[in-house]
């Protein structure tokens, strides 16, 4: 039976680490983040609808996107961001519907969904069961500092910009606390896909 699993986790929650051991295990992972760079390359119909939008200034000179200067347009525009997304999000999600059908094509039974945003992004009706990669705010905050540098204020801007972690919770079908040591968290994620056989 094929089974499509979405995988999702707050800012420094863990949930590259999960993926990345899902992908050892031998589960195909479509991941939204590599996703949303692909339909943006060149020659891809995204990348030309956002050249009409936004004009030849958001090209590099060698034909690519140039993420900053878009960034900068959007950034302080609502208008324009949601005309990017409504650009950006429907390739993202019909290029991550082809992997899987590759996935499935290909032999896989469970094909897992890495999508950071599943929740804000009301993306649940593209995968069966969710995983939810969590951690407490205190932890999540602590390891965004170690890891990215970020000065404590800073830390929390990105933490508060997301969903809380908690609310997800709620959402989630299964939880991974992965607030102990990554065997732990292995432990629990082998629980979990052995339920999915």
């Amino acid at each position: 039976m094929k089974k499509i699993i979405g995988l999702t986790g707050g800012i420094a929650s863990g949930k590259s680490t999960v993926s990345n051991w899902l992908l050892s295990q031998g589960y195909p992972v479509v991941d939204a983040d590599i996703a949303a760079r692909k339909v943006v390359e060149p020659g891809m119909p995204a990348l030309e609808k956002i050249r009409k939008a936004f004009g030849d200034d958001v090209l590099l000179p060698d034909g690519t996107l140039d993420r900053k200067r878009l960034g900068s347009i959007i950034f302080a525009n609502e208008e324009k961001r949601q005309t990017l997304n409504a650009i950006v999000h429907p390739a993202v999600r019909e290029w991550m519907r082809q992997e899987t059908e590759r996935a499935f094509g290909e032999g896989a039974s469970i094909v897992i969904m890495d999508i950071p945003l599943l929740f804000e992004s009301k993306l649940t009706h593209m995968v069966e069961e969710t995983i939810l990669v969590y951690v407490t705010k205190e932890t999540q905050l602590k390891r965004l500092m170690e890891r990215d540098g970020y000065m404590e204020a800073d830390a929390l801007a990105r933490i508060h910009a997301q969903m809380p972690i908690d609310e997800k919770k709620e959402l989630a079908d299964y939880i991974v606390d992965n607030n102990g040591p990554i065997s732990e968290t292995i432990e629990q994620m082998k629980q979990i896909m052995d339920t999915f056989k």
